[in-house]
């Protein structure tokens, strides 16, 4: 293991943190978004189903420009633009909607492209560190997300305006994601792709039939994270009778536990293999999602929340870790790919839950992301590792590395 390696793995680590701030800042001030413009209600899902919209044209874009641009690149310069976005978010006036507009799409396409161009390094790395590493760049998201939802509420606390709330944080992070990015691996640069590798998906050839299926899980997974991110406040007011204060708990509580299982989520890919983790991951969001639908009351209902931030928080790393695994030749387009079913997921959750509640229940509605949920069990031997140059799976075997001398990380 290089210092080369070690570098590259802290600084992407940093990438991902950055962008869970930005993105928690923003999602977390929509209230205060639509006020300072005066966006009506009727308007305002054409401007948040936009940026999803434009990040998966971003990730496709992206599956193109890395065929003569290297992801380190890509990911060095639309962290900024990402930042910068946020910034100009928060810099509009009332009635300014085409300021808005223009500011979103900017975040919408600078994200997509930082998003499957972050996941393209992860996966090189993680492809040559011999053994799980994916979810620790999650967790580093994650942590990231707690602390943006944490200085949210701050602003939002101390009445502070948007370019208030949002400027100290892109001049603090805008400077130390330029710097970070000096140390990006690339995979040529990693050693990440095996000379001549082949696996299953043909190695260098990306072929979307033996794709679809981490696709789906990928799509399965972000409908139940838009679910909780969009309805548990809700859910835990109108449905389960809680206080306005106790109903913000659920989603900080999911955040927490993501970040626990992504934490200790790599450990139990290095034991038990990824095929078993996403499983339990599966079963667990699965439960989390019944003891919500049947919770007789507020804090059953958080419980049901700590299980789906600890069920579903290691099927989108590991989904991720399985396409490159799966394409080890062309894993950047795999990526790319992959990561628009992540905006897939996001369009589908929310208004399939809303229309669901209004026109059945809430407790009901909460019944459909559990079954897709369950629907990854039979896609898990997706997730299991590919024959590579060392004749194992995505973990070299430990010989590998006690002959170079490695102490590893």
């Amino acid at each position: 293991m290089t210092d080369v390696l070690r570098r590259g793995r802290a600084s992407l680590a940093f990438g991902f943190f950055a962008q869970g701030v930005a993105f928690a800042l923003l999602v977390t001030r929509i209230p205060a978004v639509q006020d300072r413009y005066g966006v009506s209600d009727a308007l305002l899902p054409l401007f948040l189903a936009a940026v999803p919209v434009l990040a998966g044209a971003g990730s496709v874009t992206t599956e193109h420009l890395v065929k003569r641009v290297p992801p380190s690149r890509l990911l060095r310069w639309s962290q900024p633009v990402v930042l910068l976005g946020l910034l100009g978010v928060g810099a509009g006036g009332v009635g300014q909607l085409a300021a808005l507009a223009v500011a979103l799409g900017v975040f919408g396409l600078a994200v997509g492209v930082l998003d499957a161009s972050m996941n393209m390094l992860g996966v090189s790395l993680q492809r040559s560190y011999g053994r799980s590493i994916m979810l620790s760049f999650h967790a580093a998201f994650s942590l990231g997300g707690i602390i943006g939802a944490s200085l949210a509420w701050a602003g939002a606390h101390w009445h502070l305006a948007l370019w208030m709330s949002y400027l100290p944080v892109v001049a603090v992070l805008l400077p130390a994601v330029l710097l970070g990015s000096r140390w990006y691996v690339d995979a040529g640069d990693a050693g990440a792709v095996p000379a001549g590798g082949e696996a299953a998906g043909g190695g260098g050839t990306l072929v979307f039939r033996l794709l679809l299926p981490l696709c789906l899980v990928m799509t399965f997974a972000y409908i139940g994270d838009s679910t909780v991110s969009n309805w548990s406040a809700k859910y835990l007011k109108d449905v389960l009778g809680s206080s306005e204060q106790l109903a913000t708990v659920p989603y900080n509580v999911y955040m927490v536990t993501t970040l626990l299982g992504r934490t200790i989520g790599d450990f139990g890919v290095r034991r038990f293999g990824a095929v078993a983790v996403v499983r339990l991951g599966a079963v667990v969001a699965a439960g989390g999602f019944a003891v919500v639908a049947s919770a007789s009351g507020a804090w059953a209902g958080m419980l049901g929340f700590t299980l789906l931030g600890l069920g579903l928080c290691v099927l989108v790393p590991q989904t991720f870790a399985a396409a490159g695994r799966l394409f080890p030749g062309a894993s950047d387009a795999a990526v790319a790919r992959l990561n628009i079913f992540n905006y897939v997921g996001f369009l589908v959750g929310s208004p399939l839950v809303g229309a669901l509640g209004d026109a059945w229940s809430y407790r009901g509605a909460m019944l459909v992301p559990m079954v897709l949920v369950l629907l990854t069990l039979g896609y898990a031997r997706s997730f299991a590792a590919q024959p590579d140059r060392y004749g194992g799976g995505h973990e070299r075997p430990r010989t590998a590395d006690v002959g170079r001398g490695s102490n590893g990380l």
